[in-house]
């Protein structure tokens, strides 16, 4: 907890948990801004946006710092933001629609509909020459699997590989930019499982999967679906991932280090390659967006489906999609990082709170909120008790939990557990 913001604008919001039957819940924008000021101040980042809405109007839209401080250029209204694995929430959305239209079943097995699966193997080590030893799977990966995380799929390893699987991750290289998702699904089938499917939670490239299957059931390439069904239906009009050379004055930098000593990331890295024209649109990350843009897809989903009379899905998908979807059997020990979100599960690319709060130091939330985050410490929620959606639009790596706990205290209150009654 940053020492300023604890002694003040903490204060502000912290209700006692006896008191919490009897105290209405209402965000505090001041609160909030103090909390941006003090994050900036202490270089936790160098600059951000929050926005919340709440009970059908935006209560607070609070910035500070700067979009690029080399170039002074402040944090704005329409700042650019990359955001990274919150595309993977877009991604489950236009596969779900096309669920809605008979398209798939939800445990079909994934070979139906993509056929380079049908020979999937499990990683079972290497042989003493380093040939990789590969079973059959208990049973086939479905949709399902995809949709949640569970087919036992790698995303790569960060360093050096330790197993077989990502041994061939890195030979294969299924997510180079200069694939196409169709080349990328090709790649990705000869990659081996970690795990046999429904065993283990295992954060994945199955959503570009996802994508490649959005493809494959609609007849269309996946940005021109998502365009034509998802942001131009809700306005979304400043989202995407193709963009133009104009945008990247908008774009805010990115940057890494620890507190305080934060350098701009090289222009190489940047995560949306089609800023250069390459052909891979990844399900999984590559979207630019504003704050504004992206709470109108919020909304979307705090509206169970529905913005504006604008219907993308059904309120019974919403509900299913912001469901756990994940077998008590999956031991938290096979649930990798997910545990660290907070007391839940996960539906489909969302996380699922289903209880609440159990510590001081577990993030704030209500139960039956769902939400994603990105690597530049993006953050999204939806909160149905509390008729609320929020996001914290940032781009400081590597990604902080820290930050992400730190603003849903300025947003809840330190001592927040749930509504009144709950």
């Amino acid at each position: 907890m940053i020492k300023a913001f604890a002694g003040a604008a903490l204060a502000v919001l912290a209700v006692p948990a006896a008191a919490q039957d009897t105290v209405a819940y209402e965000p505090d924008c001041a609160t909030i801004g103090a909390f941006l000021d003090s994050a900036v101040a202490q270089g936790r980042t160098v600059g951000a946006s929050a926005l919340v809405w709440k009970d059908g109007a935006e209560r607070c839209f609070e910035n500070a710092g700067d979009a690029d401080r080399e170039a002074a250029r402040p944090i704005a209204r329409d700042t650019l933001f990359q955001i990274f694995s919150m595309t993977k929430p877009v991604t489950g959305v236009a596969l779900m629609q096309l669920w809605e239209q008979g398209k798939f079943g939800l445990d079909d097995p994934l070979e139906w509909h993509l056929p380079e699966y049908a020979a999937l193997k499990v990683a079972d080590g290497a042989n003493p020459d380093g040939t990789p030893i590969l079973r059959d799977p208990s049973r086939k990966v479905t949709v399902r699997d995809v949709l949640r995380h569970t087919a036992g799929f790698t995303y790569g390893a960060d360093g050096e590989p330790e197993n077989t699987a990502d041994r061939i991750w890195a030979e294969l290289q299924p997510l180079s930019s200069t694939n196409t998702l169709a080349q990328f699904s090709q790649k990705m089938a000869q990659v081996p499982l970690l795990f046999d499917p429904g065993t283990h939670w295992n954060y994945s490239a199955g959503v570009d999967v996802q994508a490649r299957l959005v493809e494959v059931l609609s007849g269309q390439p996946f940005a021109e679906y998502v365009a034509q069904h998802i942001f131009q239906p809700l306005g979304m009009a400043d989202t995407g991932w193709k963009r133009s050379a104009a945008d990247r004055l908008r774009l805010a930098r990115i940057y890494e280090g620890e507190n305080g000593a934060l350098a701009p990331w090289p222009e190489d890295k940047l995560i949306d390659a089609n800023f250069m024209g390459r052909p891979m649109t990844m399900g999984g990350s590559g979207i630019v967006t504003t704050v504004d843009d992206y709470m109108k897809f919020a909304r979307m989903l705090l509206g169970e489906g529905s913005l504006d009379g604008t219907r993308i899905l059904k309120p019974s998908t919403i509900r299913l999609m912001a469901t756990d979807q994940l077998d008590p059997r999956i031991a938290p020990a096979n649930r990798s990082w997910l545990v660290g979100k907070g007391s839940g599960g996960f539906g489909f690319d969302v996380f699922v709170r289903t209880g609440k709060p159990q510590t001081p130091q577990e993030n704030r939330g209500s139960v039956g909120e769902f939400y994603w985050d990105g690597f530049p410490s993006m953050l999204f929620w939806v909160d149905p008790a509390q008729d609320m959606a929020v996001i914290l639009a940032t781009q400081k790596v590597p990604f902080d939990n820290d930050l992400h706990r730190d603003f849903r205290i300025a947003v809840y209150g330190a001592d927040y557990v749930g509504p009144q009654g709950d």
